[in-house]
């Protein structure tokens, strides 16, 4: 008896392993090509190539990363070609290159295209280009937290009056994107020192050092006393090093160029997202035509904090903002933490459908809070607030 049951039991682990076995050999094969608009020499490139390679390399699926590919033509012949060799999911990095990634996308339909910070794919119709992006403007309010304990650290000990209390922010274009960004900062800022105020001005690049530099550099001789950026070189953050003056910077730590002046870094976090979309065409289930990140699926974070830069208790204050972000008991927009002209907003009409006029369609103020991310996974927050001025300076 006992050997009819051990053959029974073999029997079964045999059948058992042979089950696995197929729906393994049943997963699709994939090849991911990732194009970029930079190199690693940007901290946004850089921020989705690593991403790419760890994403890959944890699931074993063979990948190439081609860097360098502008917003225009070069974009799709680059898509193409990665069809032509046998990729099944092309993915661009840059708002620029939406338009040419789907007209890819419309004659490969056997291919899956996605694209990263786009706003198209929810009113595009093609069920093989998808958008995706991530709730980043609570990881800048959380960076925005830790300026505002630094100021308050250099108003209490005499270095700068509650007036003084002046961030500067360099910013690429004036895109929804970056204006989410520098507003969801400065209201995390001046959740802990009211009496911030904020100077923003623009580059008309993502990726160009010099301009950074020098718009950095502009900002510091205007009073700005703390300096963050939503540009893509180290521009600003070596202007800060230079001047002692405290950054947050953007896209993954830059402790190593400023190890005296960087305090924290907000980024999102693309692996999650890269597992996401793999493993669904290996499964052959449906890729999400309008993903959204946050931090609960890891897709938000803080890079490390520099605790010889950073106030006493930011880490804390960091961790409870966190915390109540996570639980929905803290909107980053609530409407009773910033005015426009004086008034507090009740509704506002955003360009969700993006069209050729940008034509506002949808009202996103519900609740008591804008609704950030949560319509379309691209940011559309436009609103100009109060205590925030843009410069017109041109670099």
């Amino acid at each position: 008896m006992k050997k009819i049951i051990a053959m029974v039991l073999a029997l079964v682990m045999v059948f058992a392993l042979t089950a696995v076995a197929s729906a393994d050999d049943a997963k699709t094969e994939v090849k991911v090509g990732f194009i970029t608009l930079h190199d690693e020499q940007s901290t946004y490139d850089k921020n989705f190539i690593d991403a790419a390679k760890e994403a890959c390399e944890k699931l074993g699926v063979e990948y190439k990363i081609q860097t360098g590919v502008p917003e225009g033509q070069e974009c799709y012949d680059t898509a193409m070609d990665m069809v032509d060799d046998g990729f099944n999911i092309v993915f661009a990095d840059s708002f620029g290159h939406e338009r040419f990634l789907l007209q890819a996308a419309q004659e490969c339909p056997e291919v899956e295209f996605c694209h990263a910070t786009g706003t198209m794919a929810h009113t595009a119709g093609q069920a093989n280009f998808h958008n995706a992006f991530a709730s980043i403007y609570e990881g800048r309010y959380l960076a925005g937290i830790a300026a505002g304990m630094k100021l308050n650290e250099m108003i209490e000990s005499g270095k700068i009056t509650a007036e003084q209390a002046v961030m500067g922010y360099v910013g690429a274009y004036t895109y929804a994107e970056v204006i989410s960004g520098y507003t969801s900062f400065y209201l995390g800022a001046k959740s802990v020192c009211p009496s911030v105020t904020m100077k923003v001005t623009f580059t008309g690049s993502w990726y160009d050092m010099q301009k950074e530099l020098d718009a950095a550099q502009d900002l510091i001789d205007k009073g700005c006393v703390l300096v963050s950026q939503h540009a893509d070189s180290l521009g600003a953050p070596s202007t800060c090093e230079a001047a002692g003056v405290p950054n947050i910077s953007y896209n993954g730590s830059t402790i190593d160029a400023a190890p005296n002046t960087y305090i924290v870094s907000s980024k999102i976090n693309w692996v999650p997202y890269f597992e996401y979309m793999i493993t669904c065409v290996q499964n052959g289930e449906p890729i999400a035509t309008d993903w959204t990140g946050d931090l609960s699926t890891g897709s938000v974070e803080l890079a490390e904090l520099n605790e010889a830069v950073a106030a006493p208790g930011t880490a804390e204050a960091i961790e409870a903002a966190k915390a109540e972000l996570e639980a929905g008991t803290l909107h980053v927009f609530a409407t009773e933490n910033y005015t426009v002209n004086g008034e507090h907003e009740t509704e506002h009409m955003a360009d969700v459908d993006t069209d050729a006029a940008y034509t506002p369609d949808t009202n996103v103020i519900a609740d008591g809070y804008f609704h950030e991310s949560e319509f379309r996974s691209a940011p559309y927050f436009d609103l100009q607030i109060d205590g925030i001025e843009l410069l017109d300076t041109t670099f």
